[in-house]
């Protein structure tokens, strides 16, 4: 019979050997997986992966063709990062969430599809990881278009090992060359042939590993749900002169465009979240309801009091994609009709002296 101090070093040494096989998942290279777990999509550990790491068990080598110049994320080195972890949901189609050179594929889809048809066990697990069967990877992958982040962003990757995809959640630095679909979604990571999904947790407490890159900041990450509806084309950002593409979805670049219709904001407009410093969108602008100085029904103006027209509410910002953002309530302007048996005259006469007050002086 086994003594309690024998059986105790057995089970210290199954642990220690546990967590070298978890460290050794994390190599670049080789069919590792994620710190060797399975089905981890909702860990709290979220791994950094600069755009030309490959991460751990990539799929393929590299189909991503190299930027003009890296893409570091849009805070400004010189900025603190925020101590809270914040992650913003952005739709799959706001403009400018992705970017890219004109008529320049981010990634070689036909390389990509040739990696996975030469590799039957890698096809197979980036099919199931895809939801897709594996006769259907050339045509699922030549449906999708290549684009480049613009923000850091968090998705569920998948690396490769034991014959299977483990999922892991994994921020991807902006500048990362990815295929999306058509409804916005990042499908595939081309600097290692990686299946991806939506975002598993993604806000909460969360232990960040890998390499920072400048700019990183906790607060200011994307996490993309899907756009509305099927889309034919995607509206992204040009890197090379900061103007808009209109890129029909599937395709290489072979047919971009200016978009006829472009959108009212420039392209490295600060609106997917706010900057450093900055009042969050979320924010209600000031005057809010509950301040006294500012009174928002038009019911008892009375004869001499001023209208608090001191300037116009600030707009609310044009194109603004975070899910949860309040509407801002607009000034009340329509008077409603009163009852038959009394006059109504009463009722507009102080609205129209009020806003005229208001513009005088």
């Amino acid at each position: 019979m086994r003594s309690p101090r024998r059986i105790r070093r057995t089970a210290l040494a199954a642990l220690s050997a546990g967590v070298l096989l978890a460290v050794a998942g994390c190599a670049e290279g080789g069919d590792r997986t994620a710190k060797g777990t399975t089905g981890t999509a909702e860990a709290k550990d979220v791994l950094l992966q600069p755009l030309a790491s490959p991460g751990p068990g990539p799929f393929t080598a590299s189909t991503a063709r190299a930027p003009a110049s890296p893409a570091p994320s849009a805070t400004p080195d010189s900025a603190p990062p925020s101590a809270t972890r914040t992650v913003h949901r952005v739709s799959g189609a706001a403009p400018g969430l992705y970017s890219g050179s004109r008529s320049v594929a981010a990634c070689d889809v036909e390389r990509q599809t040739r990696l996975l048809a030469d590799d039957k066990g890698k096809g197979r697990a980036f099919a199931e990881a895809s939801d897709i069967e594996a006769v259907q990877i050339p045509g699922y992958l030549k449906s999708l278009t290549p684009v480049v982040l613009s923000v850091d962003t968090q998705v569920t990757n998948h690396g490769y090992g034991g014959g299977s995809a483990t999922a892991f959640q994994a921020v991807l630095q902006a500048g990362t060359a990815v295929l999306v679909d058509g409804r916005g979604m990042p499908r595939v990571r081309c600097a290692c042939g990686n299946p991806l999904k939506p975002a598993g947790t993604a806000d909460g407490k969360a232990a960040h590993r890998g390499e920072r890159w400048p700019g990183y900041d906790p607060a200011r990450v994307a996490a993309v749900d899907p756009g509305p509806r099927a889309a034919t084309s995607l509206i992204i950002a040009d890197t090379d002169d900061n103007t808009w593409i209109q890129r029909t979805v599937g395709d290489s670049g072979g047919r971009d465009r200016t978009p006829d219709d472009p959108p009212p904001f420039e392209p490295d407009a600060e609106l997917l979240f706010p900057s450093p410093g900055r009042p969050t969108e979320s924010a209600p602008p000031e005057p809010t309801p509950s301040d006294p100085s500012a009174p928002r029904e038009p019911t008892d103006p009375g004869p001499g009091e001023p209208s608090d027209d001191s300037g116009d509410p600030p707009p609310g910002d044009p194109w603004e994609f975070e899910e949860g953002v309040p509407d801002v309530a607009p000034e009340p302007t329509q008077v409603f009709p009163a009852e038959p048996d009394e006059p109504a005259a009463p009722d507009e006469e102080p609205m129209e002296a009020g806003l005229g007050d208001g513009f005088t002086g």
